[in-house]
């Protein structure tokens, strides 16, 4: 009976969440790749700020932010910690790459480099080790929703649907509405993790310990060392760690190619500054999870390995009626659902603008390509590109969950501390005319190269700092030495065709020289 109830609540939200995924392209326009990837740059506050929160809010909140304060403790902080830095610093990086996508008609960040350096093949470049970061992500919300799925539904789900109904409820709404869809679905994400967390972090404490106090003085008394860093049994995550893990992935949050598609989604600058002011508080719930995740060492001691991931979960199937337990898997399961869309929009939209639908079409030429017909024609036939990729960078990630599971999570290693190297080529190329691409992507190669080496050499930390940062500190290093010592770059084009200095603070649309960022174009 519990089973019944809980998988049938489950459901019933599954088919509203398809049903409110395709009901947002009635919001859209039609268009081609950038109303379908970029939501027509017409997203407001709201829906901005709640896309933007699936970033904080992944199967990573209610399972790994539970498993690692379940663990280790007090190291599991520095999600909170580099994600409010980050959002400090998307003030400003947000509008900049808002305003400089919008003046040059850009969908990415793959487009961005390849606008800035003038230089198509690096943005074919910068897709593939886009993919190969992110691809792994995409795994790991399929297998985090087929845990909440077969945990929730009492094992009346097995793992292996779980991870099916995780690609097939998110391809059925992402390919046809896009980032429309995955805002709308936001919002409904939203409004049940707010209420799951905030009701789950005044009953857990109240029903097992009486109370936060008596749940407190538990932890220091018995558990000491959960509160400080290291933390237990964490591996040497010290405060060294803990800043410099701070600093590069707060640097990295804000050109990661998910949080880019969102700001370039935006109405306006204006947009994305209010939301940089906003998000922070949404974090705060995350402390729920990690606090919940210390708990359950007191309710459900001696989980090891992966079984630590379902801590939190534990809690709710031992003390929570069957209609309640699928609310929240729900709510669990949307946190997987809403990022992972984004992640296959956005490979889909990278291959589809600078990889194929970057070929030359048979008996096109580049005056139709330029004519307005013909820019109309290249955008449908690039969203056609993405939104194939999409289904096929899910189906590729499914295939590999059920087969290899142990190989994308082996690459999420490198998934944030690898994207961290493209900070360089992407912000300071964009503030800073005089880096060359030569210098770009050497500095590139030599980070990227690093990180492999030492993430998979398991020197990470390496002398107790993230080895992200060690890498991004050669990456710049190289960079500056080709910029001075190398070949210098002939480009002629003006200083507002090639950086973004001059849109940094644009207000509605307007740059700081008076003028109107001009319109996007159809495609």
């Amino acid at each position: 009976m519990n089973a019944t109830v809980a998988t049938a609540v489950f459901g019933g939200f599954m088919v509203l969440t398809v049903a409110l995924g395709l009901l947002a392209v009635r919001g859209g326009s039609g268009g081609g790749l950038a109303e379908w990837s970029v939501g027509g740059r017409s997203l407001g506050t709201v829906f901005i700020w709640v896309l933007m929160a699936g970033e904080s809010y992944t199967s990573f909140s209610y399972l790994g932010a539970a498993g690692w304060g379940y663990n280790s403790g007090a190291p599991v902080l520095y999600v909170l910690a580099y994600m409010s830095c980050g959002y400090a610093i998307g003030y400003v990086v947000g509008p900049m790459l808002w305003a400089y996508a919008r003046r040059h008609h850009l969908v990415g960040i793959t487009d961005m480099v390849a606008h800035r350096y003038r230089a198509p093949w690096l943005g074919v470049a910068v897709a593939l080790l886009a993919t190969v970061c992110l691809l792994p992500y995409i795994q790991l919300q399929i297998t985090g929703m087929g845990v909440v799925v077969s945990t929730i539904s009492y094992g009346a789900i097995s793992l292996n649907w779980g991870y099916f109904l995780a690609f097939a409820v998110t391809t059925g709404f992402v390919v046809i509405s896009g980032l429309r869809g995955s805002a709308w679905v936001s919002v409904l994400k939203d409004i049940l993790v707010i209420a799951t967390l905030g009701f789950l972090a005044v009953y857990v404490p109240l029903h097992y310990f009486d109370g936060y106090g008596p749940f407190l003085h538990r932890i220091v008394a018995e558990k000491p060392q959960w509160l400080t860093f290291p933390g237990h049994a964490s591996g040497g995550l010290g405060p060294v760690w803990f800043a410099t893990t701070t600093i590069v992935n707060s640097l990295t949050v804000v050109i990661f190619p998910t949080t880019v598609a969102g700001y370039l989604g935006a109405r306006n600058a204006d947009v994305l500054r209010r939301n940089a002011l906003y998000l922070p508080f949404y974090n705060v719930l995350l402390f729920v999870p990690m606090l919940l995740g210390m708990a359950a060492l007191f309710v459900v001691p001696g989980l090891v390995g992966a079984d630590s991931n379902l801590a939190l979960f534990k809690l709710v199937v031992d003390s929570l009626p069957a209609w309640a337990v699928g609310l929240i898997g729900v709510a669990a399961a949307l946190s997987s659902i809403v990022p992972m869309a984004v992640f296959m929009l956005v490979i889909g939209t990278m291959w589809g603008r600078s990889v194929l639908g970057a070929l030359p079409r048979p008996g096109g030429g580049a005056a139709g390509e330029a004519s307005g017909e013909g820019r109309l024609a290249a955008g449908g036939r690039q969203k056609l590109w993405a939104q194939l990729v999409v289904v096929v960078a899910g189906a590729l990630a499914l295939l590999l969950t059920y087969t290899a599971p142990d190989t994308l999570v082996r690459l999420s290693l490198i998934s944030y501390e690898g994207m961290a190297q493209l900070v360089p080529m992407l912000l300071l190329g964009l503030v800073w005319r005089r880096l060359t691409l030569c210098a770009a992507v050497s500095g590139l190669v030599a980070g990227f190269a690093l990180v492999c080496v030492l993430v998979f050499g398991g020197h990470d930390p390496v002398w107790g700092m993230n080895a992200g940062i060690v890498a991004l500190a050669v990456n710049v290093a190289v960079a500056l030495l080709v910029t001075w010592l190398g070949p210098r770059d002939r480009d002629e084009r003006p200083d507002a065709e090639v950086l973004a200095l001059d849109d940094a603070f644009p207000r509605d649309g307007a740059s700081s020289r008076g003028g109107t960022v001009s319109p996007p174009a159809s495609s």
